[in-house]
């Protein structure tokens, strides 16, 4: 990934996290992959960013 549309898709999936709240982040991360046809490896960092999301949205309603 570029490194402009990199942090496209970052923030693209952190917001997509915020509304969704998945509760298994590698098939969400997987799901979102396939429907934006993002290009293969970054997987496991963005599962990474989904895990994290959602341990700073748990974190804060508690």
């Amino acid at each position: 990934m570029a490194k402009h549309s990199q942090n496209e898709v970052k923030e693209s999936l952190k917001e997509l996290t915020r509304i969704f709240q998945p509760k298994d982040p590698r098939k969400f991360v997987k799901d979102y992959i396939r429907k934006y046809r993002i290009t293969g490896g970054y997987e496991d960092e963005l599962t990474t960013l989904v895990e994290h999301e959602l341990g700073r949205i748990n974190s804060s309603v508690g």
